[in-house]
């Protein structure tokens, strides 16, 4: 993976402030903004995969970013849908639990408590790490299939595109956390607008480097 082009691929496009200006102020539309500003980055996403060597996308197709967005906003609520259900049942286990032994049992009831709640705890980090790791590969073969909702759910082939190349997925989610937590605090010293202009940027590099990963992961899956 070439990862130092993902940094600067938004930087070939000569209209690159244009674009990315007005991605970060998309992002400030109530409620759709983001939706609408995930779709856009999936087609970055999908440019990289089908090798298009059209630069950074116009906004001349401003609805479409809004139906691939919403597809983007479905899968990671469904792929995220085992972890709520973790966190909200283990959650209404502990209550019981403090209910059932609380009034006779104090000190039992809290150290169960506690111990309840490093188990749910433990479990849906270990769930949200899988999660993480499953979303990038099952939104890059929604993009790779021109938009089929379906195909983010062909979990056999998503696992598989997961197992085929791990490690380049593992080393872009740790990149796009660290570039984030790098740039965050500078764009907020930029009037508040930095912030923006940061997030309309996170998108470029993380789905270049996802757009990167699915290739990869396709180009392995033959011999994995």
């Amino acid at each position: 993976m070439d990862f130092g082009r993902a940094f600067s691929y938004a930087f070939e496009d000569s209209e690159w402030l244009k674009k990315v200006g007005i991605a970060a102020l998309v992002f400030l539309i109530p409620i759709v903004g983001p939706i609408i500003l995930a779709g856009w980055g999936l087609e970055i996403m999908r440019r990289i995969i089908k090798d298009d060597p059209t630069p950074l996308p116009d906004w001349s197709n401003f609805g479409g970013f809004v139906g691939t967005g919403f597809k983007a906003v479905v899968v990671q609520l469904a792929y995220g849908l085992p972890v709520l259900l973790v966190l909200g049942c283990g959650s209404l286990v502990n209550t019981g639990l403090v209910f059932a032994v609380g009034e006779s049992n104090p000190d039992l009831a809290g150290t169960a408590s506690s111990l309840v709640m490093l188990c749910i705890i433990c479990l849906g980090t270990l769930l949200g790490l899988l999660v993480a790791l499953l979303v990038p590969p099952a939104l890059g073969n929604l993009v790779a299939n021109d938009g089929q909702l379906g195909a983010a759910f062909r979990f056999k082939e998503v696992f598989g595109l997961l197992r085929s190349a791990i490690g380049p997925y593992l080393i872009s989610i740790i990149l796009t956390a660290l570039l984030g937590s790098i740039l965050a605090p500078i764009g907020s010293l930029v009037c508040g607008f930095g912030i923006l202009a940061v997030a309309a940027y996170m998108q470029v590099v993380s789905n270049h480097l996802f757009g990167q990963a699915y290739k990869q992961a396709s180009a392995n899956l033959p011999t994995a």
